[in-house]
């Protein structure tokens, strides 16, 4: 234990500056005064933390082909070590976001938190609550995306190297008029854009902006009524990256429906590998998605968190293109 003098000449800074250091690690729970006696590292909150034995997991929805699989890993994990799983869903809505994350602090007793970012694409009015979350020292992982403002961990697939890698293999199959759909409101569409960017520029070809057409949540439920805009920007392209396996089926119907066809007219890849990749007419070349093994290690890597809070849970998966008759080879 310093005095205040001691830590002053310590660190070369006024009275002041300490006494104001102080204070913010008393408001963030790290340390604690005792009248009369002075000021000792709070080491309760770990021990509290460790007592508890419930997770609170949201994911933005829990009928998409990809949740009941994550979810199914995060529990398995947390189940096997005693844990139980408070479950819920915010639907990509910031306000049921803002909600679920205003109970958890007002209820204060889960041990950790699994999150899945909503809209993590555009900025977000909540972040101001994941840092009271920080400030409880309650540990909290993202899945799927990350807000890059916070420095919280995430687990997710490499999506930069997802976007690389299958626009690799459209230029590999002899594609050079690439287009691409991409996710506005997902972090996940800003880095599979980037990898796609990559790709293109590692091979010399144009990265023609009238290619790209970007989406957002409600547009890749109705897909159907962005119809003309896909005719119109895809009408000279041999190669399309689509965001994900839910964009690419929907997008063969809309394209069939023009008398446009798969692979023989165009060519289109995505990510996610779902079973929406075999279930049409073409199976589409896409990325794996590891989903229940992302849960897993999501599970894993929090509980780490909860034991040393200086563990860094960030974990991202190779990726790699399971091929298929959707892509064409250009001769």
């Amino acid at each position: 234990m310093f005095s205040e003098n001691e830590l002053k000449d310590m660190f070369g800074v006024s009275r002041q500056t300490v006494r104001h250091a102080i204070s913010v690690l008393e408001n963030e729970g790290i340390i604690r005064r005792v009248q009369g006696s002075g000021t000792y590292i709070n080491d309760n909150r770990l021990a509290n933390l460790e007592k508890r034995t419930r997770i609170s997991v949201v994911t933005t929805y829990v009928d998409g082909y990809i949740f009941p699989r994550t979810i199914q890993g995060i529990e398995n994990v947390l189940f096997e070590r005693g844990y139980s799983v408070q479950i819920a869903f915010t639907n990509n809505q910031n306000e049921r976001e803002k909600t679920i994350l205003e109970d958890i602090i007002s209820r204060d007793e889960v041990a950790g938190i699994i999150m899945e970012t909503t809209k993590s694409g555009i900025p977000n009015p909540n972040l101001h609550l994941y840092q009271e979350i920080r400030k409880h020292r309650i540990p909290i992982i993202f899945i799927n995306s990350y807000y890059p403002l916070l420095k919280i961990p995430h687990v997710s697939i490499n999506d930069r190297m997802a976007g690389r890698r299958v626009t690799r293999y459209l230029i590999s199959m002899g594609h050079k008029n690439i287009g691409g759909i991409f996710k506005l409101d997902d972090g996940q569409g800003h880095l599979r854009y980037a990898g796609y960017v990559d790709a293109m520029t590692e091979a010399g070809l144009e990265i023609d902006d009238t290619r790209i057409l970007w989406v957002d949540t409600e547009d890749v439920k109705h897909l159907e009524k962005s119809r003309e805009k896909i005719l119109d920007r895809f009408k000279n392209c041999t190669g399309l990256f689509c965001y994900n396996d839910e964009v690419a089926f929907s997008l063969i119907e809309i394209l069939k429906k023009e008398n446009i066809h798969v692979p023989d007219d165009i060519s289109l890849a995505s990510v996610d590998d779902s079973e929406l990749a075999v279930l049409g007419d073409v199976a589409i070349s896409s990325v794996p998605h590891p989903m229940e093994h992302l849960g897993e290690k999501a599970a894993e890597n929090l509980l780490k968190m909860i034991k040393d809070p200086t563990f860094d849970g960030t974990y991202e998966f190779d990726v790699n293109v399971v091929k298929r008759d959707s892509v064409r080879k250009i001769r």
